[in-house]
């Protein structure tokens, strides 16, 4: 049984990554002129007038991959810049809030295996309408600057994207090198402290591992984007970030997740659309 769920969050994963790769695809192919037509208003679209201080990096379809090949180099060889002194303050700090939470672990997560007090919390903010949620955000925001010809919102979506991509990559890599059961594989009683290097090298990609939160990281990427390019309008940070909460919270409530993980997802969804994507 216990198998068989694990099979069905990963095929549900992947299928809400198709199913967006896919639904983008499509209304990208929908705004292009048919052969013999006059371009649309879409066609070689005007820069847009109003543009958020610090935004000046742009995106397209055919920038999209290339960018996003940058954005890994970026991840990857952060690594380099702590060799030379740069950005301790900030890695420290995640480094060592997550070391905390790690150690509060086997505190606290035996109480959210046990408790019965989430189960209508649970089945409204469940994995898959979350994971859905935080797809169906960028797409939203792409067809409605298709459908406005506003080529901000088109690119807000695009962003979001490229900010979802680079999340679950990262976030594959960090649960493939890690290895750690998740809440729900432990007994209620169990022991919540052994937890990392036990699930093999696979566990990336069959669901079964836990760190980082994989909805965690691509939720606060998608709202680290959307908050970053509309953050004139002062509510916008203020509900991408608490609905971005509230999905950490629940991969919490629904035993997917240690605090730890979710803690560490954020932190890393928030970096990569803020540093590597849109590069503020």
């Amino acid at each position: 049984m216990r198998d068989s769920l694990r099979h069905s969050r990963f095929r549900t994963r992947l299928f809400m990554a198709i199913a967006l790769l896919s639904f983008l695809a499509s209304a990208n192919a929908q705004s292009q002129p048919a052969a013999g037509e006059a371009p649309g208003p879409d066609e070689n679209p005007p820069v847009p007038k109003k543009i958020a201080a610090g935004d000046f990096r742009t995106v397209s379809w055919k920038t999209l991959f290339p960018n996003l090949l940058d954005d890994q180099r970026r991840i990857w060889t952060f690594p380099a810049g702590l060799a030379k002194g740069k950005h301790w303050i900030p890695a420290l700090t995640i480094t060592g809030v997550t070391a905390g939470l790690v150690a509060l672990d086997p505190r606290d997560a035996p109480y959210f295996r046990r408790t019965a007090s989430f189960s209508g919390f649970n089945q409204i903010l469940s994995g898959t309408a979350t994971g859905l949620g935080t797809g169906a955000a960028p797409a939203s925001f792409y067809l409605v600057g298709l459908a406005r010809h506003d080529v901000y919102a088109q690119q807000t979506g695009l962003f979001g994207g490229e900010a979802l991509a680079d999340a679950l990559i990262v976030d594959a890599v960090l649960k493939g090198i890690t290895q750690r059961y998740r809440p729900s594989a432990i007994l209620p009683n169990g022991n919540f402290s052994n937890t990392w290097f036990k699930t093999g090298w696979g566990s990336a990609f069959n669901g079964t591992a836990s760190f980082p939160s994989g909805h965690s990281i691509a939720a606060f990427a998608v709202a680290t984007v959307i908050a970053r390019r509309y953050g004139n309008h002062r509510w916008v940070p203020w509900v991408s970030y608490g609905l971005a909460g509230l999905v950490g919270f629940s991969r919490v409530t629904n035993q997917a997740h240690f605090p730890s993980d979710v803690f560490m997802g954020a932190a890393l969804g928030y970096c990569i659309s803020r540093f590597a994507v849109l590069r503020h």
